[in-house]
């Protein structure tokens, strides 16, 4: 006889990144996050915490940007939200207050120290479409809103990603289920989408 909750994803546990938490965050990123998409491995998601008009990008090492990630964490100037099942790291969400990413720099935005930008999400190749960036997206809505935060922002595609990787940002249909809404148009084919956090 079949088991009828066999189907059943066991549950996503989410915690928030800590210092106590780095070899987790490196261990995944040097592991399984990018297991299928080799070329972007050397990011350790540090590219929204860069000015880019000050920084190239492309010329950024792996262990430039490793090094980095270790820094930030530590010092807690970096902010994100891994999931877990049965113990191990299975995707993160970098989630984290607008004010935080340099990369919004060049971007003015009116209060910008009451948003939180939810920038992009990470899935094991194993793992993904089973809710655990759904899971990750509601505790890093309640984490910004936890940090004070009165509006979540995010920058999804508005048609379907060609591949995973391209999903990066998470899809539309993801954030409109759990209560965002279309802000503004913006460019590369994205859409700028709100939640309110009060």
């Amino acid at each position: 006889m079949s088991d009828p909750f066999r189907s059943i994803p066991p549950v996503v546990e989410v915690r928030a990144l800590s210092p106590a938490l780095q070899q987790d965050f490196l261990s995944f990123f040097e592991g399984e996050a990018f297991a299928d998409n080799p070329k972007w491995s050397s990011c350790f998601c540090q590219f929204m915490y860069l000015d880019h008009s000050k920084v190239e990008w492309s010329a950024r090492t792996r262990h430039e940007n490793r090094s980095a990630a270790c820094e930030r964490i530590c010092s807690q100037r970096m902010q994100g939200y891994l999931a877990y099942r049965d113990g191990q790291v299975v995707g993160w969400c970098n989630a984290a207050p607008r004010t935080m990413l340099d990369a919004f720099a060049d971007e003015p935005e009116a209060q910008e120290d009451r948003i939180g930008q939810i920038t992009c999400f990470v899935v094991a190749k194993a793992q993904r479409r089973s809710g655990v960036a759904t899971a990750l997206l509601h505790a890093a809505c309640a984490g910004l809103a936890a940090h004070g935060l009165l509006v979540a922002e995010a920058w999804p595609l508005v048609d379907d990603a060609p591949s995973d990787a391209r999903a990066h940002h998470g899809p539309l249909s993801m954030y409109l289920a759990a209560g965002f809404q279309v802000h503004r148009s913006g460019s590369d084919g994205k859409v700028c989408v709100r939640r309110s956090l009060l």
